[in-house]
Formats: C-alpha cells, structure tokens, sequence
C-alpha cells in the first residue's frame, strides 16, 4: 500500500522518439496509483550551434520553443490519463549527461523512467547507457519495447 505522503517523482526524457509516449504513459499511470510526480525534461543539444555563430541565438530560441511543445504535448497525454502532477525541465547539452545533472540536483527524483526502442538497432543509446551506469542514486525503470499499452498500464 503505497504511504500518504508518498512523493517520490519519476523522471522521463522527452524527445522525438516513438519510445518516449511508452516511458511517459508508465510514468503517468505509476504516479496516478502511487501518488508522486512525473517529472518531464527536454534535452535541447547544443553540439551543433557552435557552427553556426550568426544563428546560434535563433537556434537555440527555435529549439527551446519545440522543446516546449513537446511537453506541452506530453502534458495534454498525461492529463487523458487523470490527476497525475507534472513538473517540466529544459536542459541543454547531452541527454545522458543532463539527466545525470538534474538527477543530481533534485533528491526528489527516485526513479528513471526510458522505453527501449523497437526494431534491430538495439534499445537505443540512453538504455544501454543508463543500464550499465553504476554511479546513479536511482532506480532505472526500463519499458520494453514490445509492451502494449495495455501491458504498460497493468505493470504500472
């Protein structure tokens, strides 16, 4: 039975990928039974803007704006599914390295969630690294690639 004064908070990575919906919905679906929060972030990588000097600003500025979107758009999912409490994050640089950034800035954060990918390429970058990385202080929780939703609402 889960405490009253659970809050525990569940970090997820938001990005383009088809993944990244599964690891939201068993997020969402955890804190909507345990209590908590989902705690979304976006990674806005840097790496390229230093090419473009001129632009880096609007680039920047452009990728910020599409970051937002896209929690935004996670918000409106999370919200279908019920009362479930959000918090939104934008970092820039790697994603492996910003996670590890804001996971060692808030204590908060308990868990990591990450989808593996589907298909021959493996479970994608950010699973294989977080699998093998022992230096976290929080549990990763990794969503099959295969499962359905259906299957991550159950387990969740």
């Amino acid at each position: 039975m889960a405490e009253l004064n659970y809050s525990r908070k569940f970090l997820v990575l938001i990005d383009e990928s088809p993944e990244c919906d599964r690891a939201v919905s068993f997020a969402a679906h955890r804190v909507r039974r345990t209590g908590g929060t989902v705690v979304l972030m976006s990674v806005i990588d840097t790496e390229d803007f230093a090419q473009f000097i001129g632009v880096a600003d609007t680039m920047r500025a452009e990728a910020r704006d599409e970051a937002e979107r896209n929690l935004d758009a996670r918000i409106a999912r999370i919200a279908e599914i019920g009362q479930v409490r959000t918090e939104t994050v934008i970092r820039e640089g790697r994603p492996d390295e910003a996670i590890e950034a804001v996971l060692a800035g808030d204590p908060g954060i308990g868990i990591l969630v990450i989808a593996a990918g589907v298909g021959d390429k493996g479970p994608g970058p950010l699973v294989t690294h977080f699998a093998a990385h022992n230096r976290l202080h929080v549990l990763v929780t990794i969503v099959p690639g295969a499962m359905t939703e259906d299957e991550i609402i159950a387990a969740a």
